[in-house]
């Protein structure tokens, strides 16, 4: 006799909502790659809210130094335009202050150690010393918006969680594929929801913090 494995159904997991038109959104499901990707009703999805950073001396500096030119991205990274601002100019050497996109200072980095918070870079050192006031900008491009099953690993936003698949949704080797999912106002069952193999009830606990934060509540045994 064969064996039928029933699906996971809409009612499992989304246990109320006040209005389908206000609390559901249409997404963009990324494309699979090398495959093709499967999301079932119930994923915990994230948004690719980041995308890659470039690093350029600003014009006018004294010093001739560089900066890494594709720096990398971490979790804590936010879009937009970091600056840093030569602050204690010294012989083949230096300290640049690091400010994030929103003039928040992040850190001091110095010229030849590697600067590790928000983004991975290394200043270094070029034949004319920095002045005061020497700068260099590192840009991070935003990210394409499009969705994902959540991945806690991620530096590029999908490591956030953002709301929660309404129904199966299949994005095609190389084609994204439009879905829809609750991303606002519900109440959801945590006996319902999907998580990625291997997550950690910290992970987890994180994720529905953020998803509180999108007035998307999970309770336990609804």
């Amino acid at each position: 006799m064969s064996v039928l494995t029933q699906g996971k159904y809409l009612g499992d997991w989304l246990k109320w909502e006040p209005d389908s038109q206000y609390s559901r959104d249409v997404v963009t499901v990324l494309a699979g790659s090398g495959a093709d990707r499967i999301l079932t009703t119930g994923m915990v999805l994230a948004r690719i809210t980041k995308g890659t950073a470039t690093g350029a001396a600003v014009a006018g500096n004294t010093g001739n130094g560089t900066i890494t030119a594709a720096p990398t991205v971490g979790a804590a990274a936010k879009p937009g335009v970091y600056r840093l601002v030569c602050i204690e100019p010294a012989t083949d050497a230096g300290k640049f202050s690091v400010e994030d996109p929103d003039g928040v200072l992040i850190g001091i980095a110095t010229v030849a150690v590697q600067f590790t918070t928000h983004l991975t870079f290394t200043i270094a050192d070029g034949s004319t010393d920095f002045a005061s006031g020497d700068s260099f900008t590192i840009t991070v491009a935003a990210g394409s918006g499009k969705v994902k099953q959540i991945d806690f690993a991620a530096t590029d936003g999908s490591d956030v969680a953002c709301g929660i698949l309404l129904l199966d949704t299949t994005a095609l080797d190389g084609v994204d594929k439009s879905g829809v999912a609750i991303v606002r106002n519900s109440i959801v069952s945590d006996n319902g929801i999907t998580w990625p193999a291997g997550a950690s009830t910290d992970q987890k606990n994180a994720a529905i913090a953020q998803l509180k934060s999108a007035g998307i509540l999970v309770r336990q045994g609804a």
